[in-house]
């Protein structure tokens, strides 16, 4: 379960990676200056996740008979492209950042991409005694450092068919609580086949359904005892939320099916850096802040999946393809009662 708990959570690790590598720098470089960096360095991620634990929701147009229960395991795998691995960095964005060399501006690394060689910023903070002074900061990277292209996500689903054609479907995965992470995820779908709705006698050669659901993930990472910066009770507290609408067409055949799906997705996600932090420079300088800041993400776009379903009495595998700003591939083992 450890291990299981470790894949899901590789990119809320990249968040929290942010939180640990150089805090102290870059809280004193100020909040504003601290939140617009994480903003680029963490919507990639938080993003991907969304589409990540959105995916998989079908696997068939044909809805079960009335009453029937299907069980399945699905793994999901959201694909990096290159364009979510770095954002630029333009420090007339920045109150108190700036490169070494004085370039006007660079590409660094997100939580899903890697900075190689390192790259090195200067802070500037205000000393009250001293006045203006400055630290070199090494640009925290990603999963990228460890040949990592990929958003693996896992969870349990359940259906059942209250109605002639209308499937409720949930999935799941229990709150784990490993070292000083904790993760859950859970959700909720309604999938309606449409051609239930024409005479029996009519021989339409496919099945088509409309889909609506909902995805919450919600992970927290505490990390005051790492002695990354003295303080009290600071974490980071990640929750995703999603909307998915697909419509879905199939064939209708006994054991093997194909089946295509058209749909949008609408995804908000918010990460808050919470908790107590003193900011300083040995005796010289000392600053509290309290819950420094929160980055909100929305993703928004169109999706297109195809896949296939095989079936062999009650147990069933499927497996798809989702075209969308982070492509996903989907995996089911289905258990039908």
């Amino acid at each position: 379960m450890k291990k299981l708990v470790i894949l899901i959570s590789f990119i809320f690790f990249s968040q929290s990676n942010f939180a640990q590598q150089n805090l102290n720098d870059l809280l004193a470089a100020g909040v504003n200056d601290a939140k617009r960096f994480s903003e680029g360095y963490l919507l990639p991620a938080t993003n991907g996740l969304a589409y990540g634990i959105s995916s998989g929701w079908f696997n068939n147009a044909k809805t079960p008979k009335k009453y029937g229960f299907e069980l399945s395991i699905i793994g999901n795998t959201s694909f990096i492209k290159d364009e979510n691995k770095s954002f630029n960095l333009n420090v007339s964005d920045y109150e108190n950042i700036r490169f070494p060399d004085n370039s006007p501006s660079k590409n660094v690394a997100t939580a899903l991409g890697h900075n190689d060689p390192e790259v090195t910023v200067l802070v500037t903070y205000q000393d009250p005694i001293f006045g203006n002074q400055e630290v070199e900061l090494t640009l925290p990277t990603g999963i990228g450092s460890s040949n990592v292209n990929l958003i693996p996500t896992a969870f349990l689903q359940g259906s059942f068919t209250l109605f002639e054609g209308t499937q409720i479907k949930g999935r799941f995965f229990p709150k784990v609580e490993t070292e000083d992470v904790k993760i859950g995820l859970y959700g909720i779908g309604v999938q309606q086949e449409f051609t239930t709705w024409l005479p029996e006698d009519s021989n339409f050669p496919l099945a088509i359904s409309g889909l609506v659901s909902y995805t919450h993930l919600d992970a927290n990472y505490d990390f005051t005892n790492t002695e990354v910066v003295d303080g009290e009770n600071q974490q980071v507290q990640t929750n995703v939320n999603s909307l998915l609408f697909q419509l879905i067409a199939g064939t209708n055949f006994k054991v093997l099916n194909f089946y295509g799906a058209v749909g949008y997705l609408s995804a908000t996600s918010e990460t808050d850096l919470l908790g107590t932090y003193r900011v300083s420079d040995g005796i010289l300088f000392s600053e509290e802040i309290v819950d420094p800041f929160s980055v909100d993400s929305k993703a928004n776009g169109v999706t297109a999946t195809l896949g296939a379903n095989v079936k062999a009495g009650f147990f069933g595998i499927n497996a798809s393809y989702t075209l969308a700003d982070f492509d996903t591939a989907s995996l089911g083992i289905n258990f039908m009662f």
